[in-house]
């Protein structure tokens, strides 16, 4: 568990913490249904067993004798010393005088409940029974009370339970992804040594044979080999960038003012003979000002130009591609748009899926535009992509402008040079027309 992530630990304190909630909330759902039963339960038998006693009284007690809290009022009768006020009712005795129909009613008065039931006997008197509730209702405010103790107990007990659940059901799942990401990234790293031999190899053997005027097929079997070695040494380096990600994914001493717009010129700069050998026409529409983001240089230049190299390896010749920025109500974006084939809209969620195989060319496979998510979301931005079959695509990331710097600490703004960079990029040639990763959207 120490060697997980900050994400992972994110991860594991969400899920602690959704287990205390759901196995607390099942508690407190138990308790409160219980509760509301047994509180059901008992008003009503209370209320069954004092009916029948103040009819029973009404119809049958003794008049100088009544039961305990229970009270009798006849005609000729004296009632007790204790008898609350405002009874009998009158109006109930003269009614039941009358018509000669027993009537029951209930009373509330001095803070308590009083049951009324006036009764015809057999011998032509009419009494009525009043019954004090007192007892009865403090009897069931001791009930909640005691269900609301129960209820404090049972999210307690909850709480702990949710912490014993989380850590026994979350551990493992932590650390299998730990294995998994360690696997991966010493997986990359054990095989970029003798992928990169291969390639190299591969090269040097195409330029003999081509210095050695082999026949073609041999030559282009040689190019082939190269390439192949070329697009598996991407993959690898993809898997390093995404095992680094979620290793680090904030990476703070990292993060610095980046302006985008010059990032953005030279990462077209980078791509011009490629995009050139392809008769493709690369502009750059942004201010003449900068558009700064706070964020990790080298990761960002990764998503640009990952953009961009979709955007030519999809573009056919003679096709024209735009880089636009803009800055809106407090965030900067970058939209890649290309004359392309397009693609499917119902599709666009697909594009960012790890080793998505687009049905126009199943060939397609990689970690590109997902690591390209994955690193936007990293920024806290956003990336979408639109387009239409034979209209083209076009691919837009946002990202939160840097604040002023009279509300940040000062820190150097890292400008980036737009010329060329002189040797291999990520650590190999790539033939200039060539396909350059697999990580192409695959529309």
């Amino acid at each position: 568990m120490k060697s997980s992530s900050p994400a992972e630990w994110a991860a594991v304190r969400r899920a602690r913490l959704r287990i205390a909630v759901i196995t607390g909330a099942i508690i407190t759902l138990l308790v409160t249904v219980v509760g509301g039963v047994a509180h059901t339960v008992m008003v009503r038998a209370q209320n069954d067993q004092v009916w029948r006693e103040v009819r029973y009284s009404a119809e049958y007690g003794d008049l100088t004798s009544p039961p305990v809290c229970t009270w009798l009022y006849a005609p000729g009768v004296t009632p007790l010393a204790n008898a609350p006020k405002g009874f009998p009712l009158r109006a109930d005795v003269d009614r039941v005088r009358g018509d000669h129909e027993n009537l029951d009613r209930t009373v509330r008065r001095d803070d308590t409940v009083y049951l009324v039931s006036t009764r015809y006997r057999t011998d032509g008197r009419v009494v009525q029974a009043v019954f004090d509730m007192r007892f009865q209702l403090a009897d069931r405010d001791h009930l909640w009370f005691a269900l609301g103790v129960a209820e404090l107990v049972g999210l307690l007990a909850a709480a702990v339970t949710g912490a014993v659940l989380g850590r026994r059901a979350v551990a493992p799942l932590v650390e299998a992804l730990t294995r998994q990401e360690r696997f991966v990234t010493d997986a990359s790293h054990e095989l970029r040594t003798p992928i990169t031999q291969v390639y190299t190899r591969a090269q040097v053997l195409a330029r003999q044979a081509a210095a050695q005027e082999m026949p073609d097929p041999h030559r282009a079997g040689l190019a082939r080999l190269a390439d192949s070695a070329g697009r598996l040494g991407e993959v690898l380096d993809d898997l390093l960038r995404s095992a680094r990600l979620s290793a680090d994914p904030e990476r703070p001493s990292e993060r610095r003012p980046v302006d985008l717009v010059a990032l953005a010129r030279s990462v077209v700069a980078e791509e011009a003979e490629r995009a050139g050998a392809r008769h493709l026409t690369v502009v750059v529409d942004g201010p003449p000002h900068p558009l700064v983001v706070e964020g990790v240089e080298s990761a960002l230049r990764r998503a640009v130009g990952e953009l961009l190299s979709n955007a030519i390896s999809h573009t056919p010749a003679g096709g024209r591609i735009e880089v636009a920025l803009s800055r809106a109500e407090g965030t900067v974006g970058l939209a890649v748009s290309d004359t392309g084939p397009g693609l499917d809209p119902t599709a666009v969620d697909q594009l960012f899926q790890r080793f998505h195989r687009g049905s126009s060319d199943g060939a397609r496979y990689g970690l590109g535009l997902a690591l390209l998510r994955e690193v936007v979301t990293r920024h806290r931005g956003t990336v979408a992509a639109s387009g239409r079959p034979g209209h083209g695509a076009r691919f837009t990331i946002r990202l939160p402008e840097y604040a002023s710097t009279a509300l940040r600490p000062a820190r150097p703004l890292l400008t980036v040079p737009t010329w060329r960079a002189v040797g291999p990029r990520r650590g190999r040639p790539r033939p200039a027309g060539g396909p350059v990763r697999p990580g192409g959207s695959p529309r």
